[in-house]
């Protein structure tokens, strides 16, 4: 892991440098998003002031977006759209990487997966997120 100020979207492809880039046609997470919230409270509850977001093995940091609601949903972040697929679910390794019990802390607030629907530039800082439409 390794924090970068921008990143290019393929679409159907993912995030260029991405270990998943390229996965397979269809891949449900071809980025991953994370909650600044999030880590915010995980700080706060495991007794950690340094976590780092990387720690938590997503591609894109967000603040101020309920990332559940984008389930299944087609937005636009920073000029570049995405279609929500399905909460990016903890794994054991986060026991290791956060605390112990960060894997049952982190069930229903560990993500978001989904799809490059469009190629573009995705930059750090502020910018701002347009719902699309639902996806049937």
């Amino acid at each position: 892991m390794r924090e970068v100020t921008a990143v290019s979207c393929r679409a159907g492809w993912g995030l260029e440098g991405d270990r998943f880039y390229g996965y397979r046609p269809g891949y449900r997470g071809q980025v991953t998003f994370f909650g600044w919230e999030t880590c915010l409270a995980a700080r706060k509850k495991f007794g950690a002031p340094q976590l780092s977001p990387m720690a938590f093995r997503r591609n894109v940091v967000l603040e101020g977006i309920d990332l559940n609601t984008l389930i299944g949903r087609r937005f636009v972040l920073g000029g570049v759209e995405f279609e929500g697929t399905e909460e990016s679910r903890p794994c054991h390794w986060m026991n290791a990487a956060v605390a112990p019990g960060a894997e049952d802390w982190l069930r229903g607030q560990g993500g978001l997966r989904a799809k490059v629907l469009s190629d573009g530039p995705l930059e750090a800082g502020p910018v701002g997120l347009w719902l699309s439409q639902e996806v049937a």
